[in-house]
């Protein structure tokens, strides 16, 4: 099963340019939400994110996964990958 993989982001910013090349090297397609000056959107983003403003926000099935250094830690640990692959929930990766 593919993973829904999301991110939102501001195009400029470098902690989701970051994120999302780790995504990229490891060949995993994404929906990312684009959301630069748009406060509605930073808002929806919000709501799913538990409160979380700062950007990127990540989500992998609809389970919040947290920022950039949430994703890398989850790489770092030897977690990303199977919950990529196989699209089943890793304990304890939201904040």
């Amino acid at each position: 099963m593919e993973p829904k993989v999301e991110i939102y982001t501001w195009s400029r910013c470098p902690f989701c340019i970051r994120a999302k090349a780790l995504l990229n090297d490891k060949g995993v397609e994404f929906t990312e939400y684009c959301i630069d000056g748009d406060e509605e959107a930073r808002k929806t983003m919000a709501v799913r994110a538990n409160g979380g403003s700062s950007l990127p926000q990540i989500f992998i099935n609809d389970r919040h996964i947290g920022g950039c250094d949430d994703l890398f830690d989850l790489d770092y640990r030897g977690e990303l990958d199977p919950l990529l692959q196989t699209g089943t929930s890793v304990n304890n990766v939201s904040s």
